[in-house]
């Protein structure tokens, strides 16, 4: 048995170190070769772009080119326009809508009524305050053109009915403030009415109602469509612990996660026909999504097309309605584009009854416990103004939660320090005798009521707490920026510091992997004091590993968000105090100080 427990640690210890091999030496290296490749591919397609970009035809598409067909329609969503201009040259070009609200500057373009100016006043680029403000949407002529619209396919019959190349007309000096909402009108060459009314919160919900009236002497079919179409993807590649790209929940198809890479490989995804839900596209804070009308059935595609312009397309069309001859119908659009902050996104999802609305954030597979730890942190921000200060709190909380288990993992370890002397004692006695010593020491835990493993299980129940943790300080919005004390200003990003130049004292920068900050060196003295509460295992390669993975783990945490960091290193410490104090009821010594001189003499002391 004892060669088996020698092997099975030594197997972890090697795929720790492979694993920590593959990151530093292989994943590391590729995610930045990609990402430089990615930057240098899209410089030269802005450039070529710019200099070689064909005219553009009156209404709006590609000439020789169409977009790819709404799924299960003849009729095509048309394409964007491709101009190569800049953000400033490309708003001036068309009349415009100002938005002007607490959260929100930008512009309506009248031609398609499109929101294709958006930036969000809350939110800037980097900490520092004189930083510019974070652009959402820019228009398609852009090389960065991002936009979300609503329009309508039609047939001979209906005659000419909104779509991206269509003029509405505003009331002179018109405004899109949260207290004014904006009144567009088109009318059709048969005499048909389209008036949208276009309003918007405190936030980042747009409501947009159209009313489409019918004075002919006949009825008209049309369907409504539509998209959020954006030009490229995100420049820093995405990590598997969250999921940018295409989003919806598709009606009875539930939630639907597509990647960029996946409709760049493959044919678009197409959900089928359903009614309800929502669907867009994801960043890892901001998201632009459409919530159609509930009732009407509908269909989905989430697309990269490549005709004329590259571009990713999350659109829906929308079964054909019928006008009656003199009628009136209303139809009504959402379109969220803003920040995900997570109260506001629940707050969307009640108060508009959108269904699982609050997927739009990722919580991961630990859903159940990710979501109520963002509860737990915020309910104690909201009282000391710090989600450094939270963080610690919530690891209160959780230890206190867990403290049951805990108790008994530490119990298990204090039972087997008690005994070290009779296992020393048998250990001479059977001397090679393995089968022997197994059968004694099998005895003996029966006898003293001792469970081996029992200190195994607290540590893979609180394996997913942590993941969740982790996922609450990388995807949650509330946490970018979000300063602790110090020089730690973004809980979300890794600690600014390094311990190789002595931590800004010396004047040059070192590599991204040698940025040990105070943080991951206070992490890695507090695991240190955590496995040296126990004794030194017997084994060179155990112990080899018990000296080395504070170390091993003050690399790897470096560059993990600084709040994650912190977390652990108050874990740790709190563990610390726990075990000396489950350890001294149960008349064990506390062997710390012993066991810390032990690393540093020149032979290791042998385990009592």
């Amino acid at each position: 048995m004892m060669d088996k427990n020698r092997n099975y640690f030594i197997a972890i210890g090697l795929s720790v170190l492979i694993l920590i091999a593959w990151q530093f030496l292989y994943i590391n290296p590729k995610m930045e070769r990609e990402r430089v490749a990615q930057e240098a591919a899209q410089a030269q397609q802005t450039q070529q772009q710019a200099q070689q970009t064909p005219a553009a035809t009156t209404d709006g598409s590609i000439p020789g080119a169409t977009a790819g067909a709404v799924p299960g329609a003849a009729t095509a969503v048309p394409g964007a326009v491709p101009q190569g201009a800049s953000r400033d040259e490309a708003i001036t070009r068309s009349a415009r809508v100002v938005i002007d609200t607490k959260a929100l500057s930008g512009s309506i373009n009248l031609t398609g009524a499109r929101l294709d100016d958006l930036k969000l006043r809350e939110y800037h680029e980097t900490v520092d305050d004189r930083s510019p403000i974070i652009t959402l949407f820019s228009p398609a002529e852009t090389p960065d053109g991002y936009f979300t619209e609503i329009g309508y396919v039609g047939d001979a019959s209906t005659g000419a009915v909104p779509g991206p190349s269509t003029v509405w007309t505003a009331s002179e000096g018109a405004k899109l403030t949260t207290e004014t909402p904006v009144t567009l009108t088109y009318t059709n060459e048969k005499g048909v009415v389209f008036t949208r009314v276009i309003s918007v919160d405190d936030h980042f919900m747009f409501k947009i109602d159209d009313t489409i009236q019918n004075p002919t002497g006949a009825p008209i079919a049309l369907s409504t469509y539509g998209r959020v179409t954006r030009f490229n993807k995100p420049a820093t590649p995405s990590v598997y612990v969250l999921h940018e790209g295409f989003i919806g929940v598709i009606g009875e198809h539930g939630l639907e996660e597509v990647s960029y890479k996946k409709v760049e490989d493959n044919a678009p995804a197409q959900p089928g026909k359903t009614t309800g839900g929502w669907l867009g596209i994801t960043d890892k804070y901001w998201a632009a999504t459409i919530i159609p009308p509930q009732a009407t059935p509908y269909e989905t595609r989430f697309a990269h097309f490549t005709d004329g312009r590259p571009r990713y397309q999350a659109d829906y069309k929308q079964d054909a309605i019928t006008v009656a001859p003199g009628q009136t119908t209303t139809l009504n659009n959402l379109v969220f584009a803003g920040a995900k902050q997570v109260p506001l996104v629940d707050g969307y999802e009640a108060s508009y009854n959108i269904p699982k609305f609050d997927l739009l954030i990722d919580w991961g597979w630990f859903y159940f416990i990710t979501k109520p730890m963002f509860k737990l942190m915020d309910f104690f921000f909201r009282f000391f103004g710090n989600f450094g200060v939270a963080i610690l709190l919530t690891t209160i909380v959780v230890k206190a939660l867990f403290f049951p288990l805990a108790s008994k993992q530490y119990a298990s370890m204090a039972n087997m320090k008690k005994i070290q002397p009779k296992m020393e004692e048998m250990k001479k006695k059977f001397g090679d005798d393995r089968m022997g010593m197994q059968q004694a020491m099998m005895a003996l835990y029966k006898e003293e009521k001792i469970n081996p493993i029992a200190g195994c299980w607290p540590i893979l129940l609180q394996i997913p707490v942590f993941f969740a943790l982790y996922k609450v300080i990388y995807v949650t919005i509330e946490m970018r920026h979000a300063p602790f004390f110090g020089w730690i200003q973004d809980l979300s990003a890794p600690d600014p510091t390094s311990l190789f130049n002595l931590f800004g004292l010396l004047p040059y920068s070192v590599p991204h992997a040698l940025m040990i900050g105070v943080w991951p060196l206070i992490m890695g003295v507090t695991m240190f004091l955590q496995m040296r509460m126990n004794p030194t295992p017997p084994d060179p390669t155990q112990a080899m590993l018990f000296t080395w993975m504070p170390v091993v783990f003050t690399f790897m945490l470096s560059s993990f968000p600084a709040g994650l960091v912190i977390y652990w290193a108050w874990n740790n410490t709190l563990s610390v105090i726990q075990q000396a104090f489950i350890m001294k009821r149960h008349g064990v010594k506390i062997e710390l100080i012993d066991n810390i001189k032990g690393v540093f003499s020149r032979k290791p002391k042998p385990a009592k």
